[in-house]
């Protein structure tokens, strides 16, 4: 079966992340807009969190997170997704933490990234035959940065998008149910980083984006534009309105998000001013599309 919608059910979106706390850092403006527009909205979370280390100094002395961070994480997974306005479903599988050292360790056994491809999609695609999206939003090949399980993420976001909807492929777990729309998240937009960077300067206020443009600029041949997307946006959300949702779900994961960090160095309103909009870049549609959008739903409806 295709994603056709109905006048009598609403739209729905599935949203694909690797761990509690990504869906606030990625896409949840987005998502708490549409949750309030009537749209059901499905956060999919691929592991438990369980090797996230602390980044919250105020919880450094905490004894739940140390004992059981998958649980604690679990616990502000919950919160997230009561702020946002959005159901959420675990897939199951373990935190393969991030690698550090030269040369880098192997991956913990059994965790996430190192599972078959069909056994990590497994869960998803059961999850879109009964849920039935018919957008699908998830990370770029490289997992928005190098994670290895932001990567597994966006494998298995792709296989359950081609392979959902076929009878033939994952037989046993639900009727096939092909999605309409593939997106990819594009929270770390290089356009949205340098006008807000620009603002802050002009405002005379401290920028956190000076660092990471300035390896932008030097990397550019003419020294003016950071790099060119691989997959350039394509779709623009207007979604101002709930920045502060958005940063209220980030601040729900205390453990991950310090509340005096990178993710609040700008006001809500002055991003409000300068960029209003989620980027996204569509990668594959299976209705006719016209570029660029201002809707996940755009040929939906």
């Amino acid at each position: 079966m295709t994603a056709s919608p109905s006048p009598s059910a609403p739209l729905r979106l599935l949203a694909v992340h690797a761990h509690p706390d990504d869906e606030s850092s990625k896409g949840a403006a987005t998502m708490a807009m549409y949750a309030a527009s009537g749209v059901d909205v499905l956060v999919a979370t691929c592991t438990d969190g369980s090797r996230g280390d602390i980044q919250n100094p105020a919880m450094e002395g905490q004894p739940h997170p140390k004992r059981d961070m998958a649980g604690a994480r679990r616990l502000e997974m919950e919160a997230a997704a009561k702020v946002l306005g959005v159901r959420q479903r675990w897939l199951g599988f373990v935190d393969s933490g991030l690698p550090e050292g030269d040369p880098l360790p192997p991956l913990p056994p059994g965790c996430f990234a190192l599972q078959p491809l069909e056994r990590a999609a497994a869960p998803l695609v059961r999850l879109v035959r009964d849920f039935r999206p018919h957008v699908i939003v998830s990370y770029d090949e490289n997992g928005g940065y190098p994670h290895p399980d932001h990567i597994m993420a966006h494998r298995v976001a792709v296989e359950a998008f081609a392979a959902a909807g076929d009878p033939a492929r994952y037989q046993g777990i639900g009727e096939p149910w092909a999605p309409s729309k593939l997106y990819y998240d594009r929270a770390f937009s290089p356009d949205r980083f340098r006008a807000l960077h620009f603002a802050l300067e002009e405002a005379g206020l401290q920028s956190p984006y000076a660092e990471r443009l300035a390896t932008w600029l030097e990397a550019d041949a003419e020294g003016h534009t950071p790099p060119p997307p691989t997959h350039p946006t394509t779709t623009q959300i207007e979604c101002g309105d709930f920045f502060e949702a958005r940063d209220d779900a980030l601040r729900s994961h205390r453990t991950q998000v310090d509340p005096e960090g990178f993710f609040f160095a700008v006001s809500a309103a002055m991003q409000r001013k300068v960029w209003p909009w989620e980027d996204y870049s569509l990668i594959e549609s299976r209705i006719p599309v016209e570029l660029p959008e201002t809707d996940l739903f755009a040929g939906l409806r």
